[in-house]
């Protein structure tokens, strides 16, 4: 128990990412974020959030709510430093764990890295690899699982590439403007 206690404290460590609790400078970039029309599709949001709701958000999550507690944890990507590059360290998405169900021991996954020059350097895959062990190692939990719009096919083949399977199609399930999608559920055992 006292492992599991430590290894919350600490960031959870990936091969080029690292993975960290919000923090109270977050909220500008979640804001912008959450507030951006393009993804609403694939987060399912409809209307635009204030800063005063991402600042209650981010106190829930600063306030020691906890999965159990709020059935959500939601974790900051950043890139790890490398030898080789005199880059900064730099926020690029979120991860989150949802819908936590402590009797099943599941919860779904979603991800969110923002920005194009960010997409396919192999964030998103570390994140969800990282993720996927902390779930599995420190939370005890058996399975993650995800929707993804059918015609999201980065986001197939991540969570494909990862370990997740198909495991249902939800017909006509998202209005988008350009007509009903249907979303792909997928699973990974852990």
């Amino acid at each position: 128990m006292e492992d599991c206690r430590e290894a919350r404290a600490m960031n959870i460590e990936g091969t080029i990412i690292r993975l960290r609790a919000v923090e109270p400078d977050d909220a500008d970039l979640l804001y912008a974020w959450e507030n951006d029309c393009a993804l609403w599709a694939v987060s399912g949001t409809t209307e635009p959030f204030s800063r005063e709701q991402m600042a209650r958000f981010v106190e829930r999550q600063l306030g020691g709510g906890d999965l159990l507690h709020t059935g959500q944890l939601r974790l900051m990507i950043d890139t790890k430093p490398t030898l080789l590059s005199s880059e900064k360290p730099r926020t690029v998405g979120t991860i989150d764990l949802f819908d936590y169900d402590p009797v099943a021991r599941r919860a779904g996954i979603g991800i969110l890295v923002y920005g194009a020059d960010d997409r396919g350097r192999g964030y998103a895959s570390d994140a969800v690899e990282t993720l996927c062990r902390y779930a599995r190692e420190v939370l005890d939990l058996h399975q993650l699982w995800c929707g993804v719009g059918a015609r999201n096919e980065a986001s197939l083949r991540l969570f494909r590439r990862t370990g997740f399977v198909t495991c249902g199609t939800r017909r006509d399930w998202h209005r988008t403007p350009e007509g009903y999608e249907d979303e792909v559920m997928l699973q990974r055992i852990l």
